[in-house]
Order: C-alpha cells, then sequence, then structure tokens
C-alpha cells in the first residue's frame, strides 16, 4: 500500500542515516495477528540493509495477546492470496513454495523474527524500538484503554522512533505523546521523548 511505501521509502531510509552503521534496529508489530506485518518489516529492512546486515543488526518482536495468531505466525506459511499484496519479485526472492501451493517466509531470516504472548493493555511495552507498528488493533479498546496503550508505546519508542498506526486508529486524543509525520497515512513520532522538546509547528 502506499502507505508502506511512504514508511519504506521517504522514513526508513532517513531513520537508519540517524544510527551507527552496526547499531541494532529494533521493531516491534504489536498486535501482530497471523505475522504478515512482521514478515512485510523483514522484506523491507532487508531489502535496504542488504541480508548480511539484516542478520547482524535487525530484530523484530511480533506480539499479540492470540496464542493460536502466534501459532500460525510462527509457521510463517501463507496462501497465495495472502501475500498477493508483496511484490511478485520480492515473493520470489523471500518466500519459497510448498508442495501444496503455499509459500514459507526464507527460514534464514525468520529467525529475526521473534514471536510472544503480549497483553497490550498489561504487559510492559518492549523498549528501545526504532519502528512500532500496530494496525488496526487500538481501534478493539476504548478510548481510556487506547491513550494508556499509547502512552507506553511513547514509552517503548527510541526518540527517533516512528509509530505507524492503521486507518481505524483516530489519536485524536493524544496531541501531547505524538505529531504526524504524515497524518493520511497514520505514521507518527513521540514528542518530547528524553527532554527533548519537539516543535509542534
Amino acid at each position: 500500500s502506499n502507505a508502506w511505501k511512504y514508511l519504506q521509502e521517504e522514513l526508513l531510509p532517513e531513520l537508519l542515516s540517524t544510527k551507527g552503521t552496526s547499531e541494532p534496529i529494533r521493531c516491534w508489530s504489536a498486535g501482530c495477528a497471523s505475522g504478515e506485518e512482521a514478515y512485510t518489516i523483514a522484506i523491507i529492512l532487508a531489502e535496504r540493509l542488504g541480508i548480511e546486515d539484516f542478520k547482524k543488526r535487525v530484530k523484530i518482536y511480533a506480539t499479540d495477546i492470540d496464542e493460536e495468531a502466534l501459532a500460525e505466525a510462527r509457521q510463517a506459511q501463507y496462501t497465495a492470496k495472502q501475500i498477493e499484496v508483496i511484490a511478485p519479485e520480492l515473493r520470489n526472492k523471500y518466500f519459497q513454495p510448498m508442495s501444496n501451493g503455499d509459500s514459507i517466509f526464507n527460514p534464514e531470516l525468520r529467525r529475526m523474527v521473534v514471536f510472544g504472548r503480549h497483553n497490550l493493555f498489561k504487559d510492559a511495552p518492549i523498549s528501545a524500538i526504532d519502528l512500532l507498528i500496530c494496525r488496526n488493533t487500538l481501534m478493539y479498546f476504548n478510548v481510556e484503554a487506547q491513550r494508556f496503550i499509547l502512552t507506553r508505546f511513547h514509552f517503548g519508542l527510541n526518540a527517533k522512533g516512528i509509530l505507524f498506526l492503521g486507518k481505524a486508529e483516530m489519536l485524536l486524543t493524544h496531541g501531547d505523546l505524538f505529531a504526524a509525520i504524515n497524518s493520511q497515512y497514520r505514521i507518527f513520532k513521540p514528542l518530547s521523548k528524553n527532554g527533548d522538546r519537539v516543535n509542534s509547528q
């Protein structure tokens, strides 16, 4: 989608330029369901960094409250329909066809993706995150719970981190935590992390 494209072409190069060439890159797919999003991030970063660098530097945490979804995500096995949104050349590069017509995500890169059960409302956030993707999960919570979860996301993100939400998330009441980098695509940056005040112009 355009939002992913924008993230890939405009924001990631900028984010990566703020990091040393050997610094780790930490991503969190919160509410990862069956894992497509986590593997999409893996592909984007592997393309940008190259496979070797990706394996050395990237850690992708993919969490969900639903054990069944996590079990499915760990399998990394998808039908043609599930991965049709991925460009054919990337599908060929990162997925291996199986005899039943499904495809499986590259097992070597799959190891950089760590799946775990996590309750966004109750469990402490994963910390030092550069890219936090939580698309269409917050809408299942009421406004107060959303606010609480966003406070945790704010805590978990690095000062130059990026928060990528879904179309369904409104974020109307969280102006003190995040500023839009691109409101159309629901991409935000944390405000005033580590006492570093950000102008809100």
